[in-house]
Order: structure tokens, then sequence, then C-alpha cells
């Protein structure tokens, strides 16, 4: 494995750099590099930025409509956005769902959706998780029925969908239905793309701890579906759940952020004077080498892809490692802000207070809700505990 960039790469990179320091709005940068809260505004404006460009459908082929970057690219340009401080790309539409509408939607389905995700117009949600089946996603119970009537062809959704991510602003979602109870519970499943302004489609956030409504419950009350918003086959719908889960596990793993994330975790120790404590530095220097050896496990992916292998076979291990990292992070940030990590006061941090101490400007005040938040990425996506026993029995048989 050579883990040199060739002189094209290095070109490429300082390409994209260059373009998104010309685009990326300064204010947005500092909302993220100081982890406050972003908007909608700035989440999508900068999603619509990327579309003009045709570099929010990154990851996707030139048939799609896609940039068709090799592996290597596609890499350089996440570590670029994250280096820079952009706005972390809404995962649901251009990287989980398009790429299951590219392997198995229709032709005329690939033309109805895929341009308004590569453009950054359309928010889509994800309907998988249920009150009861989060981990276990064979046992979603969210029923759809198939009628045919006047009208032609369409599903009956009755059900609930939960922990749905920026659901409050999605226009369309993909669900995991049951169609069928007939066999393995996992062959009743189908696969479902549901306008979420259909009548019958109730959307209440779930307030978090720090005060956000980053999650919602959504209900579904006789919500009419077209029948051509079926994704493939009928009760075929777990293995295009599995083909998108790979690709969110990957995703998860966030190789690129965690590098951000560290260098800020070193200027908050340093500010806060806990630097100078070695038993401390030491456990920086435990989470950057577990860094490096997660960036060399993607780097052995991308490797992998070049090659012609499946790089998706080892998401899972991914998924595992880059999660932990995050959730470690988030505590030794919060650790060494000590009692400046605590104040969550919205309206003061939104108008630029960070706490009236030296080194105010570094973002202390929202790292107790980061980490408190983070405590989820070791059960979302599949939890950590699944994921070992999948990864132990690939490599063990």
């Amino acid at each position: 494995m050579d883990l040199a960039f060739t002189p094209e790469e290095q070109a490429f990179r300082e390409e994209v750099r260059n373009w998104i320091h010309q685009h990326l709005d300064p204010a947005v940068t500092r909302k993220v590099h100081e982890g406050l809260r972003l908007t909608r505004a700035d989440i999508q404006g900068w999603a619509k930025t990327l579309g003009k460009k045709g570099w929010l459908a990154y990851g996707w082929p030139k048939e799609f409509g896609g940039p068709g970057w090799s592996a290597v690219q596609k890499h350089l340009f996440a570590e670029e956005l994250a280096k820079a401080g952009a706005p972390s790309i809404v995962p649901f539409g251009p990287v989980m769902v398009a790429p299951v509408i590219q392997a198995f939607g229709t032709p005329e389905q690939q033309q109805r959706f895929l341009p308004g995700i590569a453009s950054g117009e359309v928010w889509w949600s994800q309907g998988y998780s249920e009150p009861g089946s989060g981990s276990d996603l064979a046992s979603v119970k969210t029923r759809a029925e198939r009628v045919t009537d006047s009208q032609g062809d369409h599903y009956i959704v009755n059900g609930q969908k939960t922990w749905t991510t920026l659901g409050q602003y999605g226009d369309w979602m993909f669900n995991l239905v049951r169609t069928s109870n007939e066999g393995k519970p996992q062959t009743g499943i189908s696969f479902l793309l549901i306008d979420m302004k259909s009548p019958g489609v109730t959307v209440r956030p779930i307030k978090l701890l720090d005060g956000e409504c980053e999650v919602n419950e959504v209900f579904f009350d006789n919500v009419k579906v077209p029948a051509d918003q079926l994704i493939g086959e009928e009760n075929k719908g777990w293995t295009y759940a599995k083909h998108l889960l790979a690709h969110e596990r990957t995703n998860i793993a966030d190789v690129n952020r965690a590098k951000r994330e560290l260098e800020r975790l070193k200027r908050v120790a340093q500010a806060e004077g806990v630097w100078e404590d070695s038993r401390f530095r030491d456990q920086i220097a435990l989470l950057e080498v577990d860094v490096v050896a997660l960036e060399m496990l993607v780097l052995r992916v991308l490797s992998a892809e070049k090659s012609g292998k499946n790089p998706l076979d080892i998401a899972g291990l991914l998924k595992i490692k880059g999660s932990e990292i995050q959730q470690r992070y988030t505590e030794l940030m919060m650790l060494a802000g000590g009692p400046f990590s605590l104040p969550l006061i919205h309206e003061a941090m939104e108008a630029g207070w960070q706490g009236d101490y030296p080194g105010g400007n570094l973002g202390l005040a929202p790292l107790a809700s980061s980490y408190f938040n983070m405590r989820k990425t070791t059960i979302y996506g599949g939890s950590n505990e699944v994921q070992r026993n999948i990864v132990a029995q690939t490599v063990l048989g």
C-alpha cells in the first residue's frame, strides 16, 4: 500500500482548498470551529453551494451526475472540508439514499429523485428506527398495505419512526416498512420513499438535554404513497437497507472531523492550562495514536477500492473505532474546559459569549452538550456490540 499522494492528487487538493476558501462563509466557519449551533440556512446554504459546483454528490459516478472522482480524490475532498470548518454534509440524501436509488431504483426514479439530492434543494430524512426497533431493524412494525383503486396503485402507511435526525427539516423520507408477515422478519420489509408533506405525516421534535431538537418522532396515519415510490422489489427492502447501512457506518467513522477536533482539543488544553499535566497530555497522545490508526485504516479502504475490492466489508470496524474516538475527544475537551464547559445559555452563545475568562474564544460553553450528544455514536447505525459480532464472524467465520 503506497500512502504517498501523487502530484496530480496534491494538485487536486490545492484546487479544492482554494475553492472552499473562496466560497465558505467565515461566520459559518467560526460556528463549526467553536461548536456553535448551525441553523438550517447554514447547513443547506452550504449544501446548495456545493451542489452548484457539482460537488455535493462528490461520491457519485459520472453517469448519475457526480464528478466521478477516484477514492483518493473523495478522501482529499472530505479532508479539506473538515480542515476548513465547513458544515458536515447531511448524509441522508447524497451519501445514503442516493446509492440505493442508483443501485436498485428504476431509471424513472433516478431521473426524478437524484437531481434534487445533487443540488441540495431537497432535504432527505431517514425512517429506520422505531420504538422497540433500533439495532434490531428486522422487527420494524410500520405497516404498508398495497391497494388499488380509481387513483391507481398505492400503499397505505401506518406506524411510527423515532430518532429521525433533523426530520423537522425533511422534504422526503426513505423508510423501512413491513409489507408482509410471512417467513423470516427480514423477508417482509420493503424500502419506500415518502413525501413528508403528504397528508397524515406528523413530525414531533424531541427536545434533548442540551435544549436542541436534533431528533424527532414521525407518525404515519393512513398516509397514501404511490406504488412507484417503492424502491426495487416488494419484500426485498432488507437487502437495500444493508447496502445503505454500509455507507452510513463508513460515514460515521469521519476520520477527518476527528483530526480537526483533535487539534481543537490541543488548543483548549493549552488555553486552560492542562497541557502541562503530563497525564492529561498522555491521554491526548493515546487519542492521537488512535486517530492516526483510523486514518491508516481508511487509507487501506481506499487502496482496496483502487484494486477493485469491496471496501464496505469492513464498514463495521470503521464505525466501531470512529464512534469511540468521537466520544473520547468530546470527553477530553470537556475535562480540559472544566467548569467553563457547563454553561449552556443559547441566547448568550448566539450573541458571541464564550465565557468571561482568558481564551474565551475557544468555544468552551458547548463542550458538555457535545459530550452528552456523542454518547449516542456507539449505538446508532448499528450498536458497536452488534458490529463486533459481525466483524468476528467475518474474520473467524
